[in-house]
């Protein structure tokens, strides 16, 4: 009897390293991927029918039907909506609650401090790229920012990092392609820079 709890053990510890093997395999795929997508490189373009309804879905998925998608036509007008004070509360704590049911999730799979190194990982390959990308695009733009606007640079770039986190979260704990956070990042990979949530509004640059 002994012997087969022994066996059954094994086997089942077998099956959490294939698992977490697994699901850090796909996190460092896409950790590669994120240095290759195209960050920013649409901003202040108007939005095509598709970005309208992954910005619909992301919403109706986060559990805002009612709010309203807004481009964001220029640089002035970005920097306007980044420092509005009106962020709607109730869209950061529901995007917090996900990240911690994410996190939870994948702990079931991967090890907290492998999950963790694979976060970092993904957090730093996106941060060297979108820095870059977010400086080429206000200089091709003409977009000369004041001192006290230079700090929108280091923003936008802050949240194609946490987009690129989100997303990682979502493919270690396993969740599906319309989880908020995989609808989110599609509008990071068709080079947007959305905003969150002010009042009842979704700006997307």
């Amino acid at each position: 009897m002994s012997d087969d709890i022994d066996d059954n053990d094994e086997g089942a510890y077998d099956e959490a390293l294939d698992q977490q093997v697994q699901r850090l395999t796909i996190m460092a795929r896409f950790a590669r991927t994120v240095i290759d997508t195209p960050w920013f490189s649409r901003i202040g373009t108007p939005l095509s029918a598709e970005d309208t309804a992954t910005a619909i879905a992301y919403l109706s998925a986060a559990g805002f039907p009612d709010a309203a998608v807004a481009p964001v036509d220029n640089w002035d007008e970005a920097v306007s909506v980044a420092e509005n004070p009106n962020w709607n509360s109730d869209w950061w704590e529901t995007e917090e609650q996900l990240k911690a049911a994410l996190i939870a999730r994948s702990l079931d799979y991967v090890h907290e401090a492998e999950l963790s190194n694979a976060l970092n990982h993904v957090s730093a390959q996106c941060a060297g790229v979108a820095v870059d990308a977010i400086s080429n695009a206000a200089i091709d733009a003409g977009f000369q920012p004041e001192s006290d606007e230079e700090s929108f640079l280091n923003a936008a770039a802050g949240w194609a990092v946490a987009g690129a986190y989100q997303a990682s979260l979502v493919l270690a704990a396993g969740a599906e392609d319309d989880h908020p956070f995989a609808l989110k990042f599609r509008l990071f990979e068709s080079g947007r820079l959305p905003f969150g949530v002010v009042g009842t509004t979704f700006s997307i640059f």
